[in-house]
């Protein structure tokens, strides 16, 4: 997608052929698919490899799905591009039942995702949630096989791969607020690259990446990582940014939200306050408590 924008947007520069290599990289988060992100190191896991490529000048940009980039960048790196949204929901897949409430009690659904979990156990806490990780396909196949009853996965992802039909149905945000940055894809570049600035400058979309700063800023100030449900969603009304965030227990029995709204130039002012009086509300002792619970 991103080297289809470039060709478009520089036809003479980049339109060749060979003008824009792929160069694609395994991560150790793609590789380490037996064990949940919150045990074996969390986001980093998934940029890591490319960072090194960065920075030993191996590759000039580095492509992200934003939900898997850690609010803190390397030294000499910067991510000012952010191509526009795909649909941030989250969709419900099983051949059983149509939604998460019409799951029966007892019922297995396969997510990696503590920020699913808890918000699937806040529904109903007889449901059984286990590890499932892997490309879309393993997972289908593992439902197919009727390893769980369901699962959930971002539209975003399904839709990229034109396979938004397997869905059995999208969850709105009422009942699953999204992760931070879900549906948003990053350009990151060395800072001192002008050539590569140029290029990804022209592919940024706006509202895109105020709305994912608004969200980042949000998880930064809670000091957020893969052992924290942390969910969040900003998006413009008209000319008004509007924001909604929540953090629970991985048991979905304590739930904290939290909303705010305002201009665009304030996006990350708007998540930082609204993490800020989350943090207040909760006490250090319920996000100490948290990480022992995912530890334990």
């Amino acid at each position: 997608m991103t080297r289809e924008l470039l060709m478009k947007n520089f036809p003479e520069e980049l339109g060749g052929e060979g003008a824009i290599q792929l160069c694609i990289m395994k991560t150790q988060g793609d590789m380490i698919l037996d064990k949940a992100l919150s045990e074996i190191g969390g986001k980093g896991l998934f940029t890591k490899e490319l960072d090194v490529a960065l920075l030993g000048d191996e590759v000039d940009i580095c492509v992200h799905s934003m939900k898997d980039v850690p609010t803190w960048l390397p030294e000499k790196t910067v991510l000012p591009c952010m191509l526009e949204r795909e649909d941030t929901r989250d969709v419900f897949i099983s051949p059983v039942a149509k939604s998460i409430s019409d799951l029966p009690d007892g019922s297995v659904i396969g997510s990696a995702s503590l920020r699913r979990q808890s918000q699937i156990l806040a529904q109903n806490p007889t449901l059984k949630c286990v590890n499932f990780r892997g490309n879309v396909q393993t997972r289908l196949r593992k439902l197919d096989e009727g390893v769980v009853d369901a699962t959930l996965l971002a539209y975003a992802g399904l839709k990229r791969m034109d396979m938004a039909d397997e869905a059995t149905s999208i969850i709105e945000w009422d009942e699953m607020l999204p992760a931070v940055a879900q549906g948003a894809i990053g350009i990151q570049c060395r800072s001192d690259d002008k050539r590569a600035l140029d290029y990804i400058a022209a592919l940024n979309h706006g509202p895109t990446f105020t709305a994912v700063s608004c969200e980042r800023a949000f998880l930064a100030a809670l000091d957020g990582n893969c052992k924290t449900p942390i969910a969040a969603q900003a998006y413009f009304e008209g000319d008004v940014l509007k924001f909604q965030g929540l953090v629970s227990s991985v048991d979905g029995t304590k739930m904290y939200r939290e909303s705010g709204e305002g201009s665009g130039a304030d996006a990350e002012k708007i998540g930082r306050e609204a993490g800020e009086k989350i943090k207040a509300e909760a006490g250090s002792g319920f996000f100490e408590w948290l990480n022992q619970e995912v530890s334990a």
